[in-house]
C-alpha cells in the first residue's frame, strides 16, 4: 500500500523553466525581475499599496513589528492558537504578548474578548485567519479603530480568501503571507509583507534593505544610498521568486483544485461526523475560504491520538496542529495559567488535520475518506 503524505508540493506550471531562466541571468540576488513580477501580482490581487517579497512569513511579521515601532512595555494581543512566529516577531522587539482565546466555530480569535484585553499599552492586535477562513473582521476593525490600535493580519493561510467579497490581507495596516511548502502556493520557504497603510511603504523598503535607502537610490531619488534605519536581510533570491511566480500564475486552477478537495472531504465525511460527534470546519456564509486545509475535531485527546494512529496503520499521514502558546515554556515569564484560553486548550487536544494537497487524486482522497469513516469513537 503506497503511503499517502500529509502534504506534497510539486511544480505545476513554468516553475522550473523560470528557475532555469533566473539561474542563467546575471541577477541571482533578490529584487530582480521575478521578485518584481511576484510583488506586482500580489498588489493586483490583494489591493495592497505595496507588496514586499520576503524570505519567510516570519520575517514579514518581524518587519511588521519594526514598522509599528514595537518597543519594551508595549502590549500586543495575539491568539494563543497560532504558530509561534505570530508572537515571536513582537516579543523580539520587547512586547508583552496578551493571549486571546479563539471562537469554538471558526477557531479564529474571539473578537468578543478584545474589549477587555485592550489597555493603554496595547499597540497592535494580530489576527490569524485560521485555515484560510476569515475572522469576524467588521467587529475587529471597529474595535481597533475606536481604540486607535493597529491590526496586523497573519494571513499565512489565507491568500485569495475573502470576507464579504473583500480579499483577506486588505483589512490591517499590515498583513503577512507565507509561501512555505505546506501552503497553497510555495517556493519552499518564502513570504510577503502587504503594506496597506501607504505611510509605511518607504520605511518598509528601508527595513527590508538592511536599513539602507537603496530602493530610493535605484529609483533615482537620491544620488547615493546609506544606512538610515534599522533593518535586516529579508529579500529572497531570484531563484525562489522565479519558482513562486510559476505557482502564482496558476492561482485560479490551484484554488479550484483545492476547493474540490475541501468540498469532497466535507461531503464525504458529513454523515460520519454527525454519527460520531465529530466537528468539521465551519465556513460562515459571508466568507470565501482560501481552501488551505481540512481538519476534524474529535471529542477528546485520547480519541484524537487513536484517530491519528488508526490512519497511520493504513499508511495515511495525519497530524495535529498548534499547542496553546500561553501554556508553552517560553510563556511562563508572563504568568499565564491553564484555563486562560479554554477553547484553545480544548481545540488543541482534539484537532487532527487530514492529508491535503493540490495534486491529490480522487482515488487517493477516496482512500482517506474510507479510512476516516471506518474509525469509530
Amino acid at each position: 500500500m503506497d503511503p499517502i503524505p500529509f502534504n506534497w508540493p510539486v511544480p505545476l506550471g513554468r516553475e522550473l523553466e523560470y528557475v532555469t531562466e533566473a539561474a542563467g541571468s546575471a541577477h541571482l540576488s533578490g529584487d530582480g525581475p521575478f521578485t518584481k513580477r511576484c510583488e506586482a501580482f500580489l498588489q493586483q490581487h490583494t489591493g495592497a499599496s505595496r507588496a514586499l517579497l520576503t524570505t519567510s512569513c516570519t520575517h514579514a511579521l518581524e518587519m511588521a513589528a519594526l514598522l509599528l515601532d514595537i518597543r519594551p512595555g508595549d502590549e500586543v494581543i495575539v491568539p494563543s492558537f497560532t504558530f509561534v512566529s505570530t508572537v515571536n516577531a513582537f516579543v523580539l522587539r520587547g512586547a508583552t504578548p496578551v493571549f486571546a482565546d479563539i471562537r469554538p466555530d471558526t477557531l479564529n480569535i474571539d473578537e468578543r474578548q478584545l474589549g477587555s484585553l485592550i489597555t493603554a499599552k496595547t499597540k497592535a492586535i494580530v489576527i490569524v485567519h485560521y485555515a484560510g477562513i476569515a475572522c469576524e473582521l467588521d467587529t475587529i476593525v471597529d474595535i481597533a479603530s475606536r481604540a486607535g490600535v493597529a491590526i496586523v493580519e497573519d494571513n499565512a493561510h489565507g491568500l485569495f480568501g475573502r470576507y464579504k467579497g473583500r480579499p483577506l490581507g486588505s483589512f490591517g495596516a499590515l498583513a503577512t503571507l507565507s509561501f512555505h511548502d505546506t501552503k497553497n502556493f510555495t517556493c519552499g520557504e518564502g513570504g510577503a509583507l502587504l503594506v496597506n497603510d501607504a505611510g509605511l511603504i518607504s520605511r518598509g523598503e528601508i527595513l527590508r534593505e538592511k536599513g539602507t535607502n537603496r530602493s530610493r537610490f535605484f529609483r533615482g531619488q537620491v544620488d547615493k544610498y546609506t544606512w538610515v534605519d534599522l533593518g535586516s536581510s529579508y529579500i529572497p533570491s531570484e531563484l525562489l521568486a522565479a519558482f513562486l511566480l510559476g505557482q502564482l500564475e496558476l492561482h485560479e486552477s490551484i484554488q479550484e483544485r483545492r476547493r474540490a478537495v475541501f468540498t469532497t472531504y466535507a461531503s464525504g465525511l458529513a454523515e460520519w461526523a454527525r454519527a460520531q460527534g465529530v466537528v468539521l470546519p465551519c465556513v460562515p456564509a459571508d466568507r470565501d475560504p482560501a481552501w488551505h486545509m481540512f481538519y476534524v475535531l474529535l471529542p477528546d485527546l485520547d480519541t484524537r491520538q487513536r484517530f491519528i494512529a488508526h490512519l497511520k496503520v493504513r499508511a495515511i499521514h495525519s497530524v495535529f496542529h498548534y499547542l496553546p502558546l500561553h501554556l508553552a515554556p517560553m510563556a511562563a515569564q508572563w504568568n499565564p495559567r491553564p484555563g486562560l484560553c479554554p477553547v484553545t486548550e480544548h481545540a488543541s487536544d482534539r484537532l487532527a488535520r487530514l492529508p491535503f494537497f493540490t495534486t491529490m487524486a480522487p482515488d487517493v482522497q477516496a482512500r482517506v475518506i474510507d479510512a476516516v469513516t471506518s474509525f469509530t469513537i
